[in-house]
Parts: C-alpha cells; structure tokens; sequence
C-alpha cells in the first residue's frame, strides 16, 4: 500500500471518529438530563416576629383570616412550621420544653394525616402549665420521657421522614420563637441525619417504661408513661 492511500484511509478515519464523537454528542442532548437535586441547608435565627401562619395548616383556605396580626411574612418561625409540615411519613421528635400551641398545632394535624409520630420529652417539664405533652397524648400520639431522676433529656431536635434534621438551641416555647436568641438548623445531610435517628432510636428504647420499674415518687399515667407524683 502506497503512503498517499495510507494517509488517506487515515484520514477518512479521523473523520469518522470526530463525526461518530459528534454525533454523541447530539445524542445526550436528545437525552433527558437527570436534575441533581442539592440537599438543604438552612439557617434560622430568632427572635421571630409574630405573624399570622393560618395558611400553612389550611395552604386551600378561601377567605383571608381575619386575626389582626401581619399577614404574608416570610418569618423564621413560618420556615420553621414549613419544614415541620412538609413530613409525609414520619416525625421524631426530641424537645426539652414543649408549649409553643401553634407547633403543637402543627404535630396534631400531621398525626391526623396518618404521618407516625413519636415524641421523647423532659420527665419534669412535661407537667409543668402551658405544656402541650397532655394535648399530644390526649390526640394519641406516642410520647416517652427519659427515666433517669439525676438527668434532663436537653435535646431539641426533629427528624423528619429519615432524611431531614431540626436542630438548635429552640425549645418549642412561644418565649423562644418571640423573645429569645436562639438558632435552628435545617439539613438533609444524610449521615447527619442518620446520627441523630440512630440517637433518637436509642433513647426511645431507653425510655419504654414497660422495661423498667417505676420510680417510688413516680407515678404510671393511663398512658403507660410515668409521670412525677403530685407531691413531689
């Protein structure tokens, strides 16, 4: 074979190649391309202003509420009972103090969607006026406490669906969302959330009363939780 047939076969290779690289090209334009998704991450700080949230719990309301307080803020406290509501599946909830009525609210009509939820609290501040344990209980959600005398449970933190974390200093109290300064994190880092599901997990093992005997100032509730006596 001649040099000029062989530079030309060559060439015509090249040629091929570049419109076979081409036309690859073409092809996964034609291809729908797969939207990554980036994963949340959010930062709320409070105090929060009041404002009015009645939409976030009825999104198909058809006349405008009528309280007197500021309608259509984007506030902390209205990210923070957007990403509440957003569970479809589950909520676990881990909270020192618990009175905030409208967050209440909000765990209420997720156990009324059929989303499970369970929530671990402080064995002293559930009872304490104003808290919103009873109000859960009474709705039949699934409450624990921790049963060590000597501890607080001090958590503050929701997992949502296994895959989004609620975390910071805030205790669900109307004092912390409008008077305190306070911080939430919102995040759907994956082996975050995992480590405080996995925590969550083990503390609600912990707290099952059926594994351990009540305490000699404790009583047991008719909801098989102890609770402190009225003397105490």
């Amino acid at each position: 074979m001649s040099l000029k047939k062989l530079l030309k076969m060559l060439g015509l290779g090249a040629v091929a190649v570049i419109l076979g690289l081409e036309g690859l090209d073409w092809l996964r334009s034609l291809w729908p391309r797969q939207v990554s998704r980036q994963l949340l991450k959010e930062v709320l700080f409070f105090p929060s202003p009041p404002s009015c949230v009645e939409h976030l719990y009825n999104p198909v309301r058809t006349h405008p509420c009528p309280c007197p307080l500021p309608h259509g803020l984007d506030t902390s406290f209205s990210r923070l009972l957007e990403h509440l509501l957003s569970a479809r599946v589950s909520l676990d909830l881990c909270m020192f103090c618990f009175s905030n009525i409208q967050l209440s609210r909000a765990v209420l009509l997720l156990h009324s969607r059929g989303v499970r939820v369970r929530v671990l609290t402080d064995r002293e501040y559930m009872a304490i006026t104003g808290s919103q344990i009873a109000v859960l209980l009474k709705a039949g959600i699934c409450v624990r406490h921790e049963l060590a005398i000597t501890m607080h449970m001090h958590h503050k933190f929701a997992v949502l669906d296994s895959r989004k974390l609620i975390t910071g200093s805030l205790n669900w109290t109307m004092t912390a969302v409008q008077s305190n300064q306070e911080n939430v994190i919102v995040i759907e880092e994956p082996e975050l959330v995992q480590s405080y599901e996995e925590e969550f997990n083990k503390l609600w093992e912990a707290s099952d009363p059926a594994k351990h005997p009540p305490h000699p100032h404790s009583v047991i509730n008719a909801k098989g939780l102890l609770a402190p006596s009225r003397d105490v």
